[in-house]
């Protein structure tokens, strides 16, 4: 018997995310699609927030308090799919780590979850 508890964090933070966007699309953004995006590499991003035929926003939900705890494959699935989807909005939601990460010329906004849902009432 075994306790994994940060997959379990990880997640519940993915459920909240996905209630939180299906507010928002309720709420403020009825033309909003809600999607989950996976490549033939099997590279994964949570969430795809698409506006009519424009992807607004790709999400990477992961439970980090540092830039150590983050995998390296979750960086690359998110930078495969705002390259493939023409995405510039790259966030990644974490536990409270928060930080603009620079990779291959691109910037993924990593932002606490207590905050990306605080900024949503806004």
């Amino acid at each position: 018997m075994g306790f994994r508890i940060s997959e379990n964090f990880g997640r519940l933070m993915e459920n909240l995310v996905a209630v939180e966007l299906m507010r928002r699309k309720s709420y403020f953004n009825a033309d909003w699609e809600i999607f989950y995006w996976k490549d033939h590499r099997q590279r994964e991003v949570d969430f795809l927030v698409k506006q009519g035929p424009i992807v607004k926003q790709l999400i990477q939900v992961v439970f980090a308090s540092g830039r150590d705890e983050i995998r390296k494959e979750e960086l690359d699935s998110l930078l495969r799919a705002g390259e493939e989807l023409r995405c510039k909005d790259l966030t990644l939601i974490t536990w409270d780590y928060e930080d603009e990460i620079e990779r291959e010329g691109r910037r993924i906004r990593a932002v606490p979850l207590w905050e990306w849902i605080l900024a949503g009432n806004r």
